[in-house]
């Protein structure tokens, strides 16, 4: 084989020029770089890796899961970098849990799996009363869900698999009350406190700053005084409002769409009636339920005797406390109201007629028909509003999927403009200015999606000047963009900022003497407490902060408090400092012992969760899953390191 190609060089040359050359003229290069992109690695476990694809894909199912299940959610908040990550955390964390349970050799019995899809709510509905199941159904509620029989069965045996993995370890959790206490009461610890203040302001008036001293500072916290980067832009929407103005419904269609629905429409007959219940349980004695029948037969023959005296007979005898003050009335009803064997003679009756008794689950009735609704069916004239709206809805929807491909395509193909793609479509070229990473304070449509800023902050937007991808920011809504002109972050000249720094520096150096004095105070106060100027005291608790900050709290609650009164120090950074001085531990208080064991409960199940995560932890690192994109800090505005664990 090898001497074959080192024979015919000439001719292999030929062979692979033909093959890659045109795919390169069809594509180009940029092409094939786009499509690796889609295929890069962003996570691997046990040596299986996931890409970007997958890792999209994924997150676009979570989305639509999400966006079902809670209709009224914001589905910018699920697009957001956190989201985002988040979805690529738990496929990490699938893929362990699948890997764990191929090494230990786990599975679901045929028997564990029947039981499972047993009591599955969903199949036991497509179950008939002798508990036979509907395979028909079975299959077209798998196939919803893009899968066969043997795939969801599948599925749910990898399903139960899996979850054997930490199963165990969260079933045998345990803690003992001493420990439950141990821990709740240093928690929920409450402490008596007296805060002294220290803040830049008192020391503002002692802070004196040179032209020197700001040009210093400037110079080393330039970083500080950066400008945002930014970046004017342009950008396209296709959505289906602006499809459905487009479209126009012509009356024949109209006419024809009515005509295929105007059964739907009718209103359903409604029937009213007035009925004498006598009262017979379903398991009650045969004797009772005799005697219930003999009186019911009784009035029977009295309303067929002189009909008009039955609401008379219904307001003295019948045992319905709902309707007899009404003389029987039940005013208007459709199917499906009412138990069926009284739907099924009520609806036979004609108007006026009476009907022989009716055993049903309560009793035994006797139903007079007193009117009938008849179903009213709307004309097209009525309808045409409605029906131009349907109509004009589904053209729209089905429009709109082909112009979203071309929508898709034309960005792509034509990255340079988005002026072709505008003109195509007929679609209005929008401009905004200075735009950022984050989004605008009272910014809202496109530009609030976190998704796309981060498409129009990419190299290829910033610095190749490429249209982005087509990005879906809401259902039916894509989006592309195009910077016009970039600013990067930069340090701002010091006499656009020099006010600024100023302050800055005066701020920073009134905080230093606030500390500087609190710490003065506290040493004082540890050694003579006589003299101390201290605030009103105060009880707080972790879940409890008295609107002080987490930091003061946090301190407050860490001092060792086997002496008391007891000091310490907090430096609240540009607030300045404060002295805390601890009156009183305060424990948690119980009261009775349910509440002590509901307590431990809880406790136990944190701690069976602490347990798993940690052995989750560790499974992560055997199988080295590792996830390859940097973790979103939306605290601090940046991305932390690769994510280990």
């Amino acid at each position: 084989m090898f001497d074959f190609v080192r024979n015919n060089t000439k001719m292999m040359m030929g062979l692979l020029f033909l093959l890659i050359i045109p795919s390169f003229v069809m594509f180009g290069i940029d092409g094939y770089s786009r499509f690796k992109d889609q295929g890069a690695v962003v996570a691997q476990v046990d040596g299986n890796k996931i890409t970007q694809a997958e890792w999209d894909n994924a997150h676009k199912r979570e989305v639509e899961r999400i966006r079902v299940s809670m209709p009224n959610i914001d589905v910018k908040l699920l697009d957001s970098p956190e989201a985002r990550y988040a979805t690529l955390d738990r496929m990490v964390r699938e893929q362990v849990l699948v890997a764990a349970t191929q090494k230990l050799h786990l599975t679901a019995s045929d028997a564990r799996l029947a039981r499972e899809l047993q009591q599955n709510p969903a199949i036991a509905s497509l179950r008939s009363a002798d508990g036979k199941l509907d395979m028909e159904r079975y299959r077209q509620l798998v196939a919803s869900q893009g899968m066969t029989p043997d795939m969801f069965e599948a599925q749910v045996r990898n399903d139960l698999s899996t979850r054997q993995v930490m199963q165990g370890l969260q079933n045998s959790a345990w803690t003992s009350i001493a420990q439950t206490n141990a821990a709740l009461n240093a928690y929920f610890q409450r402490r008596e406190i007296q805060i002294q203040r220290f803040t830049p302001e008192e020391f503002a008036g002692k802070v004196q700053v040179s032209e020197d001293d700001v040009k210093a500072f400037y110079q080393s916290n330039g970083k500080r005084f950066q400008s945002a980067e930014s970046a004017d832009v342009e950008y396209l929407v296709l959505d289906l409002d602006t499809v459905r103005q487009a479209v126009t419904v012509n009356e024949a269609d109209l006419k024809t769409y009515y005509e295929q629905n105007v059964q739907k429409t009718a209103t359903q007959e409604e029937r009213r009636a007035s009925h004498i219940l006598i009262n017979a349980a379903k398991d009650a004695p045969a004797a009772d339920k005799e005697k219930a029948k003999a009186k019911a037969e009784v009035l029977l023959a009295a309303v067929r005797k002189k009909p008009t005296s039955f609401a008379e007979l219904a307001k003295q005898n019948s045992q319905d406390a709902g309707s007899a003050s009404k003389g029987g009335d039940l005013d208007f009803f459709a199917r499906g109201t009412m138990v069926k064997a009284f739907e099924d003679a009520a609806f036979a009756l004609k108007k006026s007629e009476i009907s022989d008794l009716v055993e049903s689950e309560f009793g035994f009735h006797i139903i007079m028909l007193t009117d009938i609704k008849v179903p009213k069916t709307k004309s097209f004239e009525e309808m045409r509003p409605q029906l131009e709206a349907d109509l004009k809805k589904q053209q729209a929807l089905r429009k709109y999927a082909e112009l979203a491909e071309t929508f898709t395509n034309s960005v792509y193909e034509q990255s340079d403009s988005l002026k072709p793609v505008a003109e195509r479509l007929k679609l209005t070229l929008q401009k905004a200015s200075s735009i950022s990473r984050a989004p605008a304070l009272g910014s809202s449509g496109p530009l609030v999606n976190a998704k796309f800023l981060q498409a129009l902050f990419s190299e290829d937007a910033t610095q190749k000047h490429r249209n982005t991808e087509a990005i879906e920011i809401a259902p039916n809504t894509l989006v592309s963009g195009r910077v016009l002109t970039y600013s990067p972050a930069a340090i701002r000249p010091l006499a656009e900022v020099k006010d600024q720094v100023r302050k800055q520096l005066e701020l920073d150096r009134a905080a230093a003497l606030a500390r500087e004095q609190g710490q003065v105070r506290l040493t004082a106060w540890r050694s003579n407490a006589d003299g101390a100027r201290l605030g009103e005291a105060i009880t707080v608790s972790r879940d409890q902060t008295q609107r002080q900050s987490p930091v003061l709290v946090d301190a407050a609650l860490r001092v060792n408090a086997t002496s008391l009164p007891a000091w310490t120090g907090v430096d609240l950074g540009e607030h300045g400092y404060a002295v805390i001085r601890i009156n009183k531990v305060l424990v948690r208080e119980l009261d009775n012992k349910e509440k002590e064991q509901q307590a431990q409960q809880q406790f136990t199940q944190l701690w069976a969760a602490a347990e798993a995560q940690a052995y989750l932890v560790q499974l992560k690192q055997q199988l080295k899953a590792e996830i390859l994109v940097p973790k979103p800090n939306k605290a601090e505005g940046k991305t932390e390191s690769l994510a280990q664990n």
